[in-house]
């Protein structure tokens, strides 16, 4: 288990294009840390710095206090797990397992000792005497976590190893990821572009964005105070609704002939003070934060009337589409609440849980 420290880490390649830029974070000891972004943002880069793999261009990069910027990849008590697995086609399991702790010439009990515990951890002990092609895709990627978890390092680096598996696989590994993680209690860096495995695994997320660090905090904070658009929209499924919008005098939010009364509301008292009266900025409401009612009874002052445009049950759960003006907007409903394409219906913001940012800036105006 381990600390780590990344200080203002910058990659620049040779042919001038910067990758990543002036990256900050403290991890704790036995965290789990998620870089999360779309691809070519700069979280495999960052991890492969990490791991000794790609050369720092600036900055200092600490594991227990320890500079390791220089130091060989095989030298800092780093295990990576890789998404194409790397087994060896050839050896079982076992072996398999056993592969880097055999290279180090460790004891043959010693070996066998944490090759036994880490398969019985991951459910692997029948499967030992078997071949990687004898193995399903979530099996191997258990062997490529089990030859990791041997080699009992200072931290774990996992990168995205859970992309090649299909859906229900990679929920089970998910699950699986978090209990080795509370059971190991070992620091543990994962990357991924997948927002659902961010929010589920992680200690703490790191969004990035074109080489950028966007944000750092926890699911919870993140999903709930996201700092600008970019994170807003990523964090969440189905995405934030977005609108062009004016605040006026009278405490209302205007979008298109639509106004909805925020007077009562904190948020309304800070926009006054930072001057926003009749500036546009960029409404957020997330689709859970969308009301719908049925069947169509007339509209309130708050409610407004609406068209079903399309119905997608998802389960327990169900989202339903209509229109703002020109706008698609995407509400999210309990899926008892059944409805068509065609029906009317009235719909209402939440008004306690509105996004605001700036127009121009794209930064979170309140949290």
């Amino acid at each position: 288990m381990a600390t780590m420290s990344l200080n203002k880490i910058n990659k620049i390649y040779p042919n001038g294009v910067q990758a990543v830029f002036d990256f900050n974070i403290d991890i704790e000891d036995g965290e789990f840390i998620v870089f999360v972004g779309p691809s070519g943002c700069g979280k495999s880069t960052t991890l492969r710095m990490i791991a000794g793999l790609e050369e720092i261009s600036s900055g200092t990069l600490k594991i227990d206090d320890q500079v390791i910027n220089d130091m060989a990849p095989k030298d800092r008590d780093i295990a990576m797990v890789f998404q194409n697995y790397a087994l060896y086609a050839h050896m079982t399991v076992y072996h398999n397992m056993a592969f880097s702790l055999t290279l180090r010439k460790e004891d043959s009990d010693v070996i066998h000792e944490r090759v036994m515990w880490a398969s019985g951890i991951l459910g692997l002990t029948p499967y030992l005497n078997r071949r990687p092609k004898e193995l399903s895709g979530g099996q191997r990627q258990r062997v490529a976590l089990g030859r990791a978890i041997v080699r009992d390092p200072k931290v774990f680096l996992l990168d995205e190893p859970l992309s090649n598996l299909d859906a229900k696989l990679r929920g089970q590994m998910r699950k699986e990821l978090k209990e080795l993680h509370h059971r190991l209690g070992v620091t543990m860096i994962y990357v991924t572009h997948d927002q659902i495995e961010a929010l589920t695994l992680a200690d703490r997320i790191v969004v990035m964005k074109d080489g950028y660090v966007q944000q750092i905090a926890t699911p919870e904070e993140l999903y709930a105070k996201p700092n600008n658009l970019f994170v807003a929209n990523f964090i969440g499924t189905p995405p934030m609704n977005f609108f062009d919008a004016k605040i006026d005098l009278d405490g209302y939010v205007i979008i298109n002939a639509l106004k909805v009364d925020i007077s009562h509301t904190e948020i309304f008292k800070a926009l006054k003070q930072k001057g926003y009266f009749g500036k546009e900025i960029v409404l957020g409401v997330r689709p859970e934060n969308i009301r719908i009612a049925k069947p169509f009874k007339g509209a309130t002052k708050q409610e407004f009337p609406t068209t079903i445009q399309l119905y997608e049950l998802l389960g327990s759960d169900a989202l339903v589409h209509f229109n703002i003006g020109k706008k698609n907007v995407i509400s999210k409903i309990n899926a008892r609440e059944i409805l068509h394409p065609g029906d009317e219906a009235v719909f209402s913001f939440d008004v306690e849980h509105l996004y605001y940012f700036d127009k121009e800036t794209e930064v979170s105006i309140y949290d």
